[in-house]
């Protein structure tokens, strides 16, 4: 493991296959919880389930603690845009729920988001939750080694404009993720390609758009944690870590790697 500029992590082959155990935690506890998503479900049992779930595949719950947050899990309700507490708010058919989830195994971590319907929603947020999904891996694959960190930011903005009017959150990023959760560079969900530290084997990124169908702003409510949308317009987030070897790009939180969404869009798959 070494540093590049700015305080970049970069990873050892060994090191990401650690990241992937980690990555596999995560993408098997949403899988877990998407099928548990349903009216008169509260996003507390969601929590548990997560957590129990997270424990008994040998790893820590990353967000359990971090900077003081109560839950493994952090659930947002439509309005809600990212780092909903999970609590007594039971979902209602119509509702959107998005789930944020890390797991630490043996020290490395990985992160990853999902936004489900509960029952049936109207046609707009369906539009939403696939604009927001499509969103991110137009993202991750316009990422390739030389490249640079807004490439995937301006791919993900590209893409979003192209489908209506929608807002593009920007006050909260993706980000750098390893030894930590959160570390250097943030990849923001917008801006000009070509900027912004390069893409080099080892570097593993969290990419997450967060869009609104309204305007771009967001608001803190009083917990210091959850942030809503400033119109009450619905939010949709979607999350992935994911690195690039030589082969290709290898989404770690993935359960097939990312292969079947990116060979969809041509890229070489880079799993082992």
């Amino acid at each position: 493991m070494g540093l590049l500029d700015r305080g970049v992590e970069i990873k050892t082959p060994e090191q990401i296959d650690g990241m992937r155990k980690a990555g596999l935690v995560v993408g098997r506890t949403l899988e877990l919880l998407r099928g548990h998503v349903r009216a008169g479900v509260s996003t507390a049992e969601l929590d548990g389930i997560a957590e129990d779930h997270i424990r008994s595949s040998g790893a820590t719950p990353s967000f359990l603690g971090y900077h003081g947050f109560p839950a493994s899990i952090c659930a947002s309700v439509n309005d809600e845009v990212v780092h909903g507490i999970p609590g007594e708010r039971v979902l209602a058919d119509g509702d959107v729920v998005s789930i944020d989830c890390g797991a630490i195994v043996d020290g490395w971590h990985g992160d990853a988001a999902v936004t489900v319907p509960v029952g049936a929603v109207s046609d707009d947020l369906t539009e939403l939750i696939r604009v927001t999904e499509e969103s991110m891996w137009r993202g991750i694959a316009a990422a390739h080694l030389g490249g640079r960190v807004t490439d995937i930011s301006h791919a993900i903005e590209r893409y979003v404009r192209a489908q209506g009017r929608y807002g593009i959150v920007e006050d909260y990023t993706g980000h750098g993720i390893g030894s930590q959760m959160h570390q250097p560079p943030d990849v923001p969900n917008y801006g000009r390609a070509g900027k912004g530290p390069r893409l080099v084997e080892g570097l593993a990124l969290a990419v997450e758009p967060m869009i609104t169908t309204g305007t771009k702003d967001t608001d803190v409510l009083a917990d210091d944690w959850t942030v809503v949308t400033t119109d009450g317009s619905r939010a949709a987030h979607f999350e992935h870590t994911f690195t690039i070897t030589p082969q290709g790009t290898w989404v770690l939180t993935a359960l097939d790697g990312g292969e079947a969404a990116l060979g969809a869009l041509g890229v070489p798959f880079g799993g082992r």
